[in-house]
């Protein structure tokens, strides 16, 4: 399966990366609900998030976990808000969204429009 996100794992497509492991890629979205809004996705694509095998069903949250430590740490929030939905690209991935209120996490609400300088920013922020 070619996604728009195994072509950000190849290279084909450049990411402001967050964080990687032999098995998962983190990065900033780049149509962001929130500065430091990220993606954790699987390298190996798999469409839907529950068809994962259990093992890594379960790494990839204890993934998820460390990088919202990342991003709670970098970006003023009460807390990191999640979110799997599944249907904008058909490759497995987790929403990690800096909130500060339930209304944060509004998948409806206008993205934010940051350019490549200001995600990298964020990313580098994240990353320290």
């Amino acid at each position: 399966m070619n996604t728009l996100f195994s072509k950000i794992i190849s290279g084909e497509i450049p990411c402001h990366k967050i964080a990687e492991s032999d098995q998962f890629l983190a990065f900033l979205d780049i149509s962001p609900l929130a500065k430091g809004h990220t993606l954790v996705i699987p390298k190996n694509p798999v469409d839907y998030i529950f068809d994962m095998e259990d093992t890594v069903y379960a790494d990839i949250w204890i993934f998820a976990k460390s990088v919202s430590a990342m991003i709670k740490n970098a970006i003023p929030c009460t807390k990191v808000g999640v979110a799997v939905i599944g249907l904008e690209v058909a490759h497995a991935h987790i929403h990690l969204v800096p909130i500060n209120s339930v209304s944060d996490i509004n998948f409806a609400a206008p993205r934010l429009s940051l350019s490549q300088e200001e995600l990298a920013e964020i990313a580098s922020k994240i990353n320290s």
